[in-house]
């Protein structure tokens, strides 16, 4: 398989700093693991290199003293911990590290914001550094791909999605099969893994639901009678979903215009591949009537990678009156406004919505479609 530099890597080696604790989130199978070990060739540094699924490394820092760390790492100057959720009680041993273990840098990943932040969050207060990695971004494509390369592979994107052990399969059914075996196991045990979550079939179902929506604003309340769960489990589970990197959320704009819609939500997928898993249809795009549909959450969920790994700090939204005039996507930042409609036919060309434009008259619209979309998706 393909090595491919992660954008990330140089904000992980940046923050490794002998005060904090970076924190490397994100879901199953984005490749966490290997760029650990990147980072670790790169670092040069005497390290350890802690798995929380071993029992061994649970059992090295279950005393949780002073001396006792003192001593296990005073032969190293890089601790690094991958699943650092499995350990007990990390964030409290974590502290006790950083706080007495002097010119030692620590590096944990997990799988989850929720399980690692559940376990880290307030000890760590002050002490870390938390950064995102999700699936292959379209800027990490590009050391294996050219601009031709890139528009022919963007069909296959769109229907299989980023995840980088892709690379290595050639064979569509192969691909699928991949995809299947990511949500019935990994997706899964994630699940399941969340205190208190029995009903496993009711998430995947929920999922499929929300598959189903994507683009379309949802009802919570209609989601429940359809599984037969009420409102508030149906909030939970989705906001759990959101903390595991599976699905992501967007809320109305409104500046209180009596005309727009606030209230309700959309829901994307981080990645087209898990969305078109769960609804069972991997057709070839040229084949499918959801093409708009893939090329929307496709650009969102680029766009959140970009906004990550950049530092582009916004708040997201759609945009819609109740008289039908929307808006796909809407960005506040630096004190501005910037609207954008994602088309994958360009020659569909969508005017400002009268509504937007009136409210909104200083705000930038413009139309996303794949003739352009690599410069809303790289650094200029």
């Amino acid at each position: 398989m393909p090595l491919l530099p992660r954008i990330v890597e140089a904000q992980v080696l940046t923050g490794l700093q002998t005060d904090k604790v970076v924190m490397l989130l994100g879901p199953r199978r984005v490749g966490k693991t290997v760029l650990l070990e990147q980072i670790i060739k790169k670092s040069k540094e005497p390290h350890l290199l802690l798995n929380g699924e071993d029992l061994a490394a649970q059992e090295l820092l279950e005393r949780r003293t002073i001396a006792h760390y003192k001593s296990t790492f005073s032969s190293i100057s890089l601790l690094v911990i991958d699943e650092a959720q499995k350990i007990p009680d990390i964030g409290a041993k974590l502290k006790l590290i950083v706080d007495h273990v002097e010119g030692l840098k620590i590096l944990v990943s997990g799988s989850s914001s929720f399980d690692l932040q559940q376990h880290t969050g307030e000890p760590l207060t002050g002490r870390k550094i938390t950064l995102n990695l999700f699936a292959l971004a379209e800027q990490e494509y590009d050391s294996i791909e050219n601009i031709l390369e890139r528009k022919d592979k963007l069909h296959d994107r769109l229907v299989y999605g980023n995840y980088p052990e892709l690379l290595s399969i050639m064979s569509n059914t192969g691909k699928a099969a991949y995809l299947r075996e990511l949500v019935n196991d990994y997706l899964l045990k994630d699940i399941l893994a969340i205190d208190g979550i029995r009903a496993s079939d009711k998430m995947l179902a929920l999922l499929k639901l929300i598959a189903f929506q994507v683009g379309q604003e949802v009802s919570h309340q209609e989601l429940g009678r359809q599984l037969n769960m009420s409102k508030n489990t149906v909030e939970k589970y989705l906001d759990l979903l959101a903390k595991l990197f599976v699905i992501y959320r967007i809320g109305g704009f409104s500046k209180n215009l009596r005309k727009e819609v606030s209230k309700n939500s959309r829901w994307y997928f981080h990645d087209n591949g898990l969305r078109n898993t769960l609804i069972a249809n991997f057709n070839p795009l040229s084949a499918r009537n959801d093409q708009g549909v893939l090329w929307e959450n496709y650009m969102i969920s680029e766009r959140i990678k970009f906004q990550n790994y950049h530092n582009v700090f916004s708040s997201n939204y759609f945009w819609r009156t109740y008289d039908q005039q929307e808006i796909d996507w809407v960005e506040e930042r630096e004190g501005q406004l910037f609207a954008y409609e994602f088309k994958w036919n360009a020659e569909k060309k969508p005017k400002t919505p009268v509504a937007w434009a009136q409210t909104y008259p200083e705000a930038e619209f413009r139309l996303i479609h794949p003739g352009n979309y690599a410069d809303w998706v790289r650094p200029d």
